[in-house]
């Protein structure tokens, strides 16, 4: 489906029961409808979401702007926990990637392939993390992550899955602590209320009453975590 000039992607599911729209990141516009959903009342639902999603479009064409771009030599900075590193290249070191001495160190013979080995440092790295930060906050719920998962998720940072699993975008791990933990608590409220109605937002906003504050960090920040 078309919008103008903007190309709509829809997907019917049998766990949706109102239709939701998503701007992304990279300005896709992705709509999820129940199964039963006629074309028609999917149409009416994004007409009547127009101006919003028009204004949400403008919103991350001015963020993306300031989206870095990646030539992986000295003193170039990239992201880990909230902190920026400057990129060191070296010669015959143990490993790929590392950081140490506030720098990330990169082996020079890894070049041709340095987004791939700090993709994998990101995910390997990530997965210890996040599991950390789980064990922190598990106890405020009730109902615990079956599996958790560091992948590459598109335009997402991250999703449950109908068997309570949680997977979390390997960027993610770029962020500071505290936004890892907002993203972290956003999925397992969602293992209770599995879509954004009011009493997912009331249960948020009581296990984590400052998360405005790390999703505003998160807008504002998030087109730099990339590679």
């Amino acid at each position: 489906m078309r919008l103008e000039n903007i190309d709509i992607t829809i997907e019917k599911t049998k766990r949706k029961k109102t239709v939701s729209i998503f701007i992304e990141r990279d300005s896709s516009v992705r709509v999820l409808a129940p199964a039963s959903a006629s074309n028609e009342t999917i149409e009416t639902a994004i007409k009547s979401k127009e101006y919003l999603i028009f204004s949400k479009l403008a919103k991350w064409k001015e963020l993306n702007q300031g989206k870095v771009n990646r030539e992986y030599v000295n003193g170039q900075s990239f992201l880990y926990l909230g902190r920026n590193y400057r990129l060191k290249l070296t010669e015959d070191q143990n490993v790929p990637l590392k950081i140490s001495g506030g720098f990330f160190l990169l082996d020079k013979k890894y070049l041709p392939k340095a987004e791939k080995v700090f993709k994998d440092f990101y995910k390997e790295k990530g997965l210890l993390k996040i599991k950390e930060r789980i064990k922190v906050h598990e106890d405020k719920f009730s109902i615990k992550p079956t599996s958790v998962k560091v992948l590459d998720l598109q335009n997402r940072w991250a999703s449950w899955t109908p068997k309570n699993g949680l997977n979390f975008h390997w960027k993610c791990v770029m962020a500071p602590v505290s936004v890892l933990d907002y993203i972290i608590m956003h999925e397992m409220v969602h293992l209770k209320y599995p879509n954004h109605s009011a009493d997912f937002w009331n249960e948020l906003d009581k296990k984590m009453p400052n998360f405005r504050e790390q999703e505003k960090w998160l807008k504002r920040n998030g087109v730099k975590m990339s590679l």
